[in-house]
């Protein structure tokens, strides 16, 4: 061991200090730092010594790792950034890390596993959506269905509020028929109030093929005065928070499913009352959407507000196959107008606007005897 050797040719007294570290190379702080070790320590003092501090100041308390460890496993599904806002706000006392050195405890721990990091997609084009202020856009979908436990598929009904990611309702569904949704946006509106438009994809129940896109429920909407805003075919990015929210919503409610609705249902409540008090969310500055959602101003009305069209309109009601008649010949609509009012104004030499309520369905053009979207 050549520090050994060092020690015993300086005790011979041969070599000054100097000489010595010359000899072996070193400097002579490192020489007397030698002298000095083996004074105190004998030649165990020669080895390597540890360059760790014998004390961190900032090494995370025992308590906050222990708090970490537990809110992780209670809410597997969360990182650092959901994590340390969630004990901020539910244990203030506690001194908390940094986020990546929240991160490299749970690694520590086993409670995080690595992920590939996929290069983030961009979609030129894509309809902005802009909500500034609860209830200015809520969005609507049903997730994919997914079969239960017992055999029969569930059909989640989702609407959130694009504001405050606020999670409306989650609810199991035997089909995305409309006798099945229209109940569930009722007990929405009696309880939250209306909208001012509704986002949604160009799916059953919520739009059809028919002249504007119309279905049931669209209809439904607009005599309430709300605005149904429908995304581009093919481009469910443009509804892409409610996407964001369906991952999670598979992730923790459906790994494995319930054995029937009832069960998944349970699920899915427990899922809505931790996503809207207690998930904190990065794009809301790590707060809840609980605190940021408040129901609308206007309120479900206990009757339909009839359509107003100006003087100079031709109003005509639809009939039960969806036709009205216009000089002298059926023009056919839609069925889902059956009943309904709409008015025809004039906007050029036989070329009319068609209308229901403030929504233009489309251009009349008599001579061709077609409605165009």
């Amino acid at each position: 061991m050549e520090r050994a050797r060092f020690i015993a040719l300086y005790q011979e007294g041969l070599y000054s200090m100097s000489e010595l570290c010359a000899r072996f190379e070193v400097s002579r702080k490192t020489g007397y730092k030698w002298r000095e070790r083996y004074q105190a320590e004998g030649l165990a003092g020669l080895t390597d010594q540890s360059r760790a501090p014998h004390s961190c100041p900032h090494r995370t308390p025992a308590k906050t790792e222990t708090a970490l460890v537990r809110a992780r496993e209670a809410h597997p599904h969360w990182g650092p950034k959901k994590l340390l806002p969630y004990l901020a706000r539910t244990q203030p006392e506690l001194p908390l890390p940094a986020q990546s050195t929240a991160g490299d405890l749970l690694k520590r721990q086993g409670l995080v596993q690595e992920r590939k990091r996929r290069r983030k997609a961009t979609h030129p084009g894509s309809t902005t959506l802009t909500a500034d202020a609860p209830n200015a856009v809520w969005m609507a979908d049903f997730k994919g269905e997914f079969p239960l436990r017992n055999g029969s598929m569930c059909y989640p009904l989702t609407v959130t509020d694009a504001y405050s990611r606020f999670l409306l309702v989650c609810q199991a569904l035997p089909s995305t028929q409309h006798g099945g949704a229209k109940p569930v946006l009722t007990q929405l509106f009696a309880e939250y109030g209306l909208p001012q438009a509704i986002r949604t994809d160009n799916g059953s129940p919520f739009a059809s093929h028919a002249v504007g896109g119309l279905s049931r429920l669209s209809v439904w909407w607009i005599k309430l005065g709300i605005e149904h805003q429908r995304i581009t075919p093919g481009h469910p990015q443009e509804n892409g928070r409610h996407e964001r929210m369906h991952r999670t919503l598979k992730a923790e409610t459906t790994r494995p499913p319930d054995w029937d609705l009832r069960g998944q249902q349970k699920r899915f409540a427990g899922f809505c009352a931790e996503f809207n008090q207690e998930r904190p969310h990065e794009a809301l500055g790590q707060r809840t959407p609980s605190s940021l959602y408040v129901p609308a101003a206007r309120s479900l009305p206990a009757r339909l507000p009839e359509p107003e069209y100006g003087g100079h309109f031709h109003v005509r009601r639809v009939g039960p196959r969806g036709s009205i008649r216009f000089a002298g010949r059926p023009l056919f609509l839609s069925e889902v107008l059956a009943g309904e009012d709409v008015g025809l104004e004039e906007i050029d030499d036989d070329v009319w606007s068609v209308y229901f309520y403030n929504v233009v369905l489309g251009r009349f053009h008599v001579r061709a005897w077609q409605l165009r979207g």
